[in-house]
This record gives C-alpha cells, sequence and structure tokens, in this order.
C-alpha cells in the first residue's frame, strides 16, 4: 500500500481540530469512503460527547459518541424508540418498510422471536460443516502468484452463500442477494451502486417480487427451517402486507451479508496494517477467536444505529427533547480511550475482546452475532491450512456511506509458495 492514504488521513486529523466543533458533520458520507471519520470522533469525544448538528437534508439530530452513553440510550427502549427507522432518513410516507429491528415491543420481541431459531446453538452445529466446506472451496479457488480482488472472490462468496442456504434461495441466483443488500444500503450518487432513489425502489421491489414467489410456495408447503418458510409461518409474520415483508427481507439480507462480509475484508486489511499483529496469528493460530472479536470491534461493519426520543431526556448535560434524533455512533464508542484501552490500535490479545459495541446492546443486540463469528473463525482456520501469507496490494475502495462501513473492493496476491 502506497502512502496516498495516510497522507488524505494526516490531513483530515489537522482539519478535524482546526474547524470550528460546530461544523463537524458526523453524517458525511466522505468521511467513511476517505477513511479519515476517526480524528472528527475523538474531537467529539473529548470535547463534547453529546453532539447536535443539523443536516441540510435531514434536520437537526444528536450524535452520542462515548461507550457508556452509547450504552445508556440502547438499553433504554422506552424513551428511545427505534420506530420510525435506524438510520438518520425517516421513511418516505410511499415507501414505507417495517421491519422488527426498527419495531418497539412487543411486536418486535414476536417478530424477532419467529426467526431467531435459524441462529440457535444447534442450527450453528449444523450450519458450521456447510460453512467449512465451501470456504475451502473458495479459497482453493482463489488464483496464487496474482491479484485479485478479496472483497468479490471471498468476502462476499461465502457470506452470499450462507444467506442463500438461511433463506433456502435458488442457487444460482445468489448473487441476487448481494445486489439487494447493496441497493438497500447504499447513497445514490452518479455512477454508484445506485444513482436515484428511483432506482432504489424499482430494484427492491424486483426483490420483493422475487421473495413472494418463494413465500408462496413455503406457506403452502409444511414448515421448514429456512427464514422463508419462519416468516411464512409465523403467527407474527404470515399475515404481514408486502412492505413489511419487504422491511424484513432487507433487514435479514443486510445484517446476514453486508456487516460479516466487510469484517472478513476488514480482517485482511487490519492483518495487513498490523504486520507485527499477522504475524502473533500466523505463529499461534488459537488466537483467531480473539482476532474475529479484536477485527469486529476494529471494523465495525455499522457505523451507528439511530433512535428517536419519546419523552425529555438529559444525557450529559443535553437535554434531548421528545421527537429528537439520536444517532448512537458505535464506530466512535469502540474507540472510547475510557473504556477500552489503547483503542485505535489493533490487538488480537486483548483480555476482553468481546468487549465492544459493534452488536448493539439492550432488546435489538444483533441476533446473528454467534453466526458472523463462526464465518470469520472458518474462513481464517481454512486460510491457514492453505496461505501462509495474503497480501494487500493497494488500498481498498471503501462504501460511500455513513451507515455501512464496508469496502467495494479490496486487491490482493497470495504469493506462490517458494
Amino acid at each position: 500500500m502506497d502512502d496516498a492514504g495516510e497522507n488524505i488521513r494526516r490531513a483530515a486529523r489537522e482539519h478535524a481540530y482546526s474547524i470550528p466543533r460546530e461544523e463537524i458533520q458526523p453524517l458525511d458520507a466522505e468521511l467513511f469512503r476517505s477513511d479519515t471519520w476517526a480524528p472528527y470522533f475523538e474531537r467529539l469525544r473529548a470535547e463534547e460527547p453529546v453532539h447536535h448538528q443539523v443536516h441540510e437534508e435531514l434536520g437537526p439530530y444528536w450524535s452520542v459518541t462515548k461507550f457508556n452513553d452509547i450504552m445508556e440510550v440502547d438499553t433504554n427502549h422506552q424513551v428511545f424508540s427505534s420506530e420510525p427507522a435506524i438510520t438518520a432518513f425517516d421513511p418516505e410516507e410511499d415507501f414505507t418498510l417495517p421491519m422488527f429491528i426498527a419495531m418497539d415491543p412487543p411486536k418486535h420481541d414476536q417478530q424477532r422471536k419467529t426467526v431467531s431459531p435459524i441462529v440457535s446453538p444447534h442450527n450453528l452445529a449444523y450450519l458450521e460443516p456447510i460453512i467449512r466446506e465451501r470456504a475451502a472451496t473458495i479459497l482453493d479457488s482463489v488464483p496464487v502468484g496474482e491479484e485479485f480482488d478479496w472483497v468479490d472472490k471471498v468476502s462476499i462468496e461465502l457470506t452470499t452463500m450462507t444467506l442463500a442456504t438461511l433463506f433456502d434461495f435458488p442457487w444460482e441466483d445468489r448473487r441476487k442477494l448481494t445486489r439487494w443488500s447493496d441497493v438497500a444500503t447504499a447513497a445514490p450518487v452518479p455512477g454508484g451502486i445506485i444513482e436515484t432513489d428511483e432506482e432504489r425502489k424499482a430494484e427492491l421491489f424486483e426483490c420483493v417480487d422475487y421473495f413472494l414467489r418463494l413465500w408462496n410456495e413455503r406457506v403452502n408447503a409444511p414448515p421448514r427451517n429456512d427464514l422463508i418458510s419462519m416468516l411464512a409461518h409465523g403467527e407474527s409474520t404470515k399475515n404481514m402486507d408486502r412492505m413489511e415483508y419487504l422491511g424484513n427481507l432487507i433487514l435479514l439480507i443486510v445484517g446476514g451479508n453486508d456487516t460479516t462480509r466487510n469484517t472478513i475484508s476488514g480482517s485482511i486489511l487490519a492483518l495487513n496494517q498490523n504486520p507485527d499483529q499477522y504475524a502473533k496469528l500466523k505463529a499461534n493460530p488459537d488466537l483467531i477467536p480473539n482476532m474475529v472479536s479484536e477485527t469486529i470491534r476494529w471494523q465495525t461493519p455499522l457505523a451507528y444505529m439511530r433512535r428517536t426520543a419519546t419523552e425529555d431526556y438529559k444525557l450529559r448535560d443535553k437535554t434531548i427533547r421528545a421527537g429528537d434524533k439520536v444517532l448512537m455512533w458505535y464506530v466512535s464508542g469502540n474507540r472510547d480511550e475510557e473504556v477500552i484501552e489503547n483503542p485505535n490500535a489493533y490487538n488480537i490479545e486483548r483480555e476482553r475482546p468481546r468487549h465492544h459495541m459493534s452488536f448493539g446492546f439492550g432488546i435489538h443486540r444483533c441476533v446473528g452475532n454467534r453466526l458472523a463469528e463462526l464465518q470469520l473463525k472458518i474462513i481464517w482456520e481454512e486460510i491457514f491450512k492453505r496461505f501462509p501469507d495474503i497480501r494487500v496490494t493497494g488500498e481498498p475502495r471503501r462504501v460511500f456511506s455513513s451507515f455501512v462501513k464496508g469496502y467495494e473492493y479490496l486487491p490482493v496476491v497470495i504469493p506462490a509458495r517458494t
């Protein structure tokens, strides 16, 4: 990797501390595409941990940036509601997508319970050898001695295969899941994944129409152990309308695909940026579970989650009013110097590696967290059976989003054995 990215980050740090604090705009997606977000949040944690800002499109919102404050908000669902949305954007009147992560009890609890058996310990034990076999097949097919895109060849392929299995989705069409995941979370920009919101809506309607055909097959068959069948037969989900079905599909697709794939890519990047840690892992592969948890913290694949205050609430020295948007910046909480020792360091030997907030807290804690950890663990176990080294050969291309923190492209080379 060259020095260009490091120079950009150095300039960003100078900028973050030279501008008036009220000009810091955490929702600027360019901060994440350019990987220059960290110093802005560092300054907010130090000077104004509960920060009020106005976005030209979204209006006013609060940013909560420290670990314990985020936990206080995340675990108080009575005051901080997940409705109407978990992102900063309010739903459009003609395109509202209810989903259980953006619901409060009791409906949230009922719908979450419907799909949670898919990640039960019993089902994870069933999935483990399947994931391992697929990881082996993927790794055996990548080129050695020539550059390729790790995101496409490995991260996307493994997680999309797993997601297709969870849905019992037609295998030959599984990359549609990847596309719909990208479309659901991408910011509309010229030349981007989508260029307009109209494009997004059109593709997501294609998604729900495809899944409605699968629903109709499953609802007329005995219940099976896949997500579509669970939704079709579940008491709290079997009467969902088309838009609520689409909302929950997007939740399950993004939650089961985007986050894990970006952490798999992030693990390759983090180890290359920290060769001392890569050396430790090679010397002691028993550190893989620790490395997985540290990467999930370091990557923080979803940068924030939104809540909406249902009543006035005082957090630190600020009064959040009923109706205000509150963004819990997990990406910042995971770098909180008061809670995590030397948080900017990537350290695969941390004593409490799972002490992070990438999965959230409270009733909305990520339902698939153990499956995410399992996929990361397996891919690295299989990597070490084959390749002593994987080298990043250039700067990654990052996603243009302040919500999904991820990678579109990561060039790597696996050196040929000599």
